[in-house]
């Protein structure tokens, strides 16, 4: 977490809090348009999105699940979760960061070219990080990682200096710790 005075949201005023990372569960009806309604208003108010995954979680009841996570101060973070509620298609808002350590998944697929020791050392490396070859020739592999925010950007930094060519990443699945549905 940056603990340094950030810019406000709004330009005229100065906020000594800290920017945080914020992780968001925002279930809606499953219908078109409603993506774009959500990606509106962050793009409309200035805010920024740092993940995004979408998918149908009750077909029955046509609903999904949007799973983001976004950066701001404790205002601009909580300004965020209530005007997502307030739109139609909006059923529930849910910071899974506030409710409390919630299960974050990301799956990145890396593509390092290489060959000699840079190959032996990538291949060691996925080893190490449980990274799966799922395609490989003499002269590339394809890496499947999944894990946490942090593994992934290690595992990728890793590889830049031993061919990195490519990376593909799904965003931020998280879910909240107990039995309770959130």
């Amino acid at each position: 977490m940056n603990t340094s005075p950030a810019q406000s949201h709004y330009q005229s005023q100065t906020v000594s809090e800290s920017i945080e990372s914020h992780t968001l569960s925002v279930l809606v009806d499953n219908e078109p348009g409603v993506l774009a309604r959500v990606i509106g208003l962050f793009s409309g108010r200035g805010y920024n999105i740092d993940s995004l995954t979408v998918s149908e979680t009750e077909h029955e009841a046509h609903l999904s699940r949007i799973t983001m996570v976004t950066r701001g101060t404790p205002m601009v973070i909580e300004q965020i979760k209530h005007q997502l509620e307030r739109l139609v298609p909006v059923h529930t808002v849910i910071d899974l960061t506030v409710v409390g350590n919630p299960m974050e998944r990301e799956l990145a697929l890396i593509k390092v070219a290489g060959k000699g020791e840079a190959r032996v050392e990538a291949l060691r490396l996925a080893e190490a990080f449980r990274a799966q070859v799922i395609d490989a020739s003499t002269e590339h592999f394809v890496f499947e990682i999944t894990g946490r925010l942090n593994k992934i950007e290690q595992f990728i930094m890793l590889m830049q200096p031993l061919g990195l060519v490519e990376v593909a990443r799904t965003g931020v699945a998280a879910i909240g710790r107990g039995k309770e549905a959130m």
